[in-house]
């Protein structure tokens, strides 16, 4: 199975550089040309699935990437963004210090009161993906956010601490394994070009 994992397109509060999170931001303009373009990437691929996180950024990227309409694209709640609790909406670097620490560093500093912990993404990472490896499925297109997205990488990528921190995923950006027998490999990573 081919697992081609993407983070949605740019959104209004991406481009001010605020947590997201939760919040049901749709995407804009440019984060609708960045999935067109996302999917421009992949050439002949043809999903047998396409998988979505409820958040609508997420589904629209999935439907504009992969060709799907909306309502035909697979809606799993193990992929919404990582909660952020108090922090959802904050400017990036006016969070604070326990946040800005966790954040920065996940393998050293733990996550603050209202924040889903790296054991909360990686169990929900795991148990999404250990179940979609048991379909026959040839070409899988998972749509989802940056901070889950680390979770998702990570098992795929076979980190013993269950996730891929750094570097982050940008918009519209995807990266494919290879997933046969419980083994993983990296297939490419496709990054569009920033206009």
């Amino acid at each position: 199975m081919n697992i081609y994992l993407a983070r949605h397109g740019q959104t209004r509060l991406n481009k001010s550089k605020l947590m997201q999170g939760l919040t049901d931001e749709p995407l804009s303009e440019t984060g609708r040309q960045q999935a067109r373009d996302a999917g421009k990437m992949l050439g002949d691929v043809k999903f047998d699935a396409v998988f979505a996180s409820p958040l609508d950024r997420a589904i629209e990227t999935a439907s504009l990437i992969s060709g799907w309409k909306k309502e035909d694209i697979r809606i799993d709640k193990r992929l919404i963004e990582v909660n952020f609790g108090k922090y959802e909406g904050k400017k990036y670097y006016l969070l604070g210090l326990p946040m800005t620490l966790y954040w920065s560093l996940p393998e050293i500093f733990p996550a603050p009161k209202t924040v889903e912990t790296i054991a909360e993404i990686t169990g929900r990472s795991q148990s999404f993906l250990k179940e979609l490896e048991q379909k026959g499925y040839e070409n899988v297109l998972i749509t989802a956010h940056g901070g889950i997205l680390r979770g998702l990488n990570g098992y795929l990528s076979d980190r013993r601490n269950g996730i891929v921190w750094r570097p982050k995923m940008h918009n519209c950006e995807i990266r494919g394994y290879r997933s046969q027998n419980g083994q993983h490999a990296p297939i490419g990573i496709f990054k569009i070009k920033k206009k």
